[in-house]
């Protein structure tokens, strides 16, 4: 066995001359372990949401978007969807068209974006799965049919067991009436058959419409906003977008979900990164306790540094020897700190200890949680390096002419 690494763990366990030396350590082990148990615990609620998130956006955003780089709209004629369709790894295209549009529902008024879709698009997204009431079912053999958001259908008071219909008015695009101001709006009455809840930002933005009666009351022939597209996930995402852009050409661009929502995922990256550095201060306030104790501890076997000294231990041994009480210190603390960590993360995630507040207003009623082996790994050695150094800093102090004075004794 590792000389120095004997006498620091027997350091470590064995009862000191001073007992507030042992409070000391106690205390210092104490103050790591629930460091390191809350920056594992806040990672990985951390982790939940993001995880979260993600699941609500994946049943909204498509795995690739293509859009074209100038103008609103674009004809699909004008893309090789044939050759398109047969790429490795894409399973389902999507025609869609988006603008935004003002809805009225008895008194009430809300500006929208109304969204069409064809048939592919339950396929492509996983909305048909959202539902909060009703159903997604966009047409009933001639008639049209709209699937609202939760927070227009909250605002405006719209309900699928209601028979009134939702008017939609959108600027004409053609045979504008300056004398007439009616004749500014092209309008469509449609009913609602279903409510979907997502997130706040979709619930309160859009409204799903048959893609036809889309076009038809923005006055387009078959021109539509982007086509979103359903792939496997047994290729890799970025070679069929490359695949995709190589097809395309400059004029399309064509963007995979991190990238269309590529500001979101960047903000809760920092947050993430800011969380963990925010917590790891606190850890190295808390290491402040090792410092204490390697510092008592030094003082307190100053005997011991004189007979280690006398029996050949080199100084490098003598400074080892503590460097290695102070990892001991941390890593006792950085485990148990992780063990309990983990035991509170799994329970939250069986038990749903502790609930959101506001239950019921959101998709889920308790705090989520999701562990991650890197963030383990990342804080283990995070408290480690913290612990090295809040030992190295008083050990640094035992010079060549302290251990001759120690010898002496």
């Amino acid at each position: 066995m590792n000389f120095p690494f004997y006498i620091a763990r027997r350091y470590l366990v064995a009862k000191k001359s001073q007992n507030v030396i042992n409070i000391i350590s106690l205390i210092a082990v104490t103050g790591v372990m629930v460091g390191t148990m809350a920056l594992i615990i806040v990672l990985s609620v951390f982790n939940g949401f993001d995880r979260l998130v993600k699941s609500l956006f994946n049943s909204f955003d498509p795995d690739l978007k293509i859009t074209a780089v100038e103008g609103k709209v674009f004809s699909p004629d004008s893309l090789p969807l044939e050759k398109l369709a047969k790429i490795p790894g894409i399973l389902y295209i999507s025609q869609v068209v988006e603008e935004n549009a003002l809805l009225k529902y008895g008194d009430k008024q809300y500006i929208a974006t109304i969204k069409g879709v064809d048939s592919a698009y339950t396929s492509v997204s996983g909305i048909n799965q959202m539902m909060y009431d009703g159903e997604f079912m966009l047409r009933h053999g001639d008639i049209p049919y709209a699937v609202v958001g939760q927070g227009i259908a909250y605002y405006m008071g719209i309900g699928v067991k209601l028979i009134d219909p939702i008017w939609i008015y959108v600027p004409r695009r053609t045979n504008v009436s300056l004398n007439d101001p009616t004749r500014a709006f092209q309008r469509k009455a449609v009913f609602a058959a279903g409510i979907f809840r997502i997130e706040q930002d979709f619930d309160s933005r859009y409204i799903f419409v048959p893609l036809d009666f889309a076009q038809e009351i923005l006055e387009y022939r078959s021109e539509i906003s982007a086509l979103e597209l359903k792939c496997s996930p047994s290729i890799p995402v970025d070679r069929i977008r490359k695949d995709v852009s190589s097809l395309l050409g400059k004029g399309f661009d064509v963007k995979d979900r991190y990238q269309q929502q590529e500001f979101f995922y960047k903000v809760m990256k920092s947050e993430k990164w800011a969380i963990y550095f925010i917590l790891t201060f606190i850890l190295i306030i808390a290491s402040f306790n090792i410092v204490g104790s390697i510092t008592m501890l030094i003082l307190d076997k100053k005997k011991d540094i004189a007979v280690l000294s006398g029996m050949g231990a080199s100084p490098g041994d003598i400074r080892q020897i503590f460097l290695l009480e102070g990892l001991l210190i941390a890593f006792t603390g950085a485990l148990l700190g992780l063990i309990f960590g983990m035991l509170i993360c799994l329970g939250q995630m069986h038990f749903g200890w502790i609930t959101l507040p506001g239950s019921g207003s959101f998709v889920i009623d308790t705090y989520p949680v999701y562990m991650k082996i890197t963030d383990f790994v990342l804080v283990f050695f995070t408290v480690l390096l913290i612990g090295y150094l809040a030992a190295w800093y008083p050990v640094r102090f035992i010079t060549r002419r302290q251990l001759i004075e120690y010898s002496n004794l």
